[in-house]
């Protein structure tokens, strides 16, 4: 799997066939549709991904997360796990 910082497999992610989309990590957080605020907050913090935060999941992943891609929480908690 090719986890996005907050978590979205980018291997399987509508995006990355539809707008050659190569993940946040790859664009350093400037994606096709701006700026990714979740991206700048983890590089911020210096974390791999959303799930190292002592917030995690915090509002604005929940916000996200409710809108598109819901199963990124899950992905991240499985990374959690994973190391």
């Amino acid at each position: 799997m090719n986890i996005s910082i907050c978590g979205i497999d980018c291997d399987i992610c509508k995006y990355k066939d539809e707008q050659n989309c190569k993940g946040c990590r790859s664009n350093k957080g400037s994606m096709f549709w701006g700026e990714c605020d979740l991206y700048k907050c983890c590089i911020s913090k210096k974390l791999e991904h959303c799930g190292q935060c002592k917030d995690f999941p915090c509002a604005m992943l929940r916000e996200w997360s409710s809108s598109e891609n819901p199963e990124r929480i899950d992905n991240l908690r499985k990374l959690i796990q994973n190391a």
